[in-house]
């Protein structure tokens, strides 16, 4: 299987998530539920930590509002294929990720906007993944319709670090997430999940 680069990224998506994620379309499908809803609470947490940086407000009200457009997206595939919508525990991800947050200002900050920007950059590829491998030509459209914006909102995480800290200190920290991150899925999760 080819996999296109996708920035920020270490190592692509395994095969072995594609098989995975195809042969388990419905818990797949609930999961993104989750993972859009999730998306919507970063960028409202963000924004109730830095009320006073308006730039940021700005971008991330944007981001929470089509986040939770896409969670309204979901979920309407979840009614047409009778799958309710419920608690799903979540893969060792996101929590893997979060730990490599530093407590300290401002170095929290830069860590929240770049692992932000990771979970979307890995977002954007299997999004793409699904719209290319899924066997049902309407879900695989809607994936495919769901790029550009995942691809938006890594840029937008990424200007905002950028535009807070220097550039040399915003790229040498993601090169170290992105490895933290690479390391994370190196092994696949046994149950399916969008980052498993």
């Amino acid at each position: 299987m080819a996999t296109a680069t996708i920035k920020f990224l270490e190592t692509p998506t395994s095969q072995a998530w594609v098989e995975q994620a195809l042969a388990n379309l419905d818990m797949i499908l609930l999961d993104h539920a989750q993972c859009e809803r999730k998306a919507a609470g970063v960028a409202m947490s963000l924004i109730n930590r830095y009320p006073s940086d308006a730039e940021l407000v700005k971008a991330l009200t944007a981001i929470a509002q089509e986040e939770l457009a896409h969670f309204a997206q979901v979920n309407q595939w979840l009614e047409r294929r009778n799958i309710p919508f419920g608690p799903l525990p979540p893969p060792p991800y996101g929590a893997a990720l979060r730990q490599q947050v530093r407590g300290d200002e401002p170095h929290r900050q830069l860590d929240v906007l770049l692992v932000s920007a990771l979970i979307e950059a890995r977002s954007h590829e299997r999004l793409g993944l699904l719209g290319q491998y899924c066997p049902d030509p309407e879900l695989a459209q809607f994936y495919r319709s769901l790029m550009a914006s995942e691809a938006r909102h890594y840029g937008v995480y990424w200007v905002l670090a950028t535009g807070r800290f220097p550039r040399a200190e915003v790229e040498g920290r993601l090169s170290e997430l992105a490895a933290a991150e690479s390391e994370i899925l190196a092994r696949l999760h046994p149950q399916p999940r969008i980052h498993s």
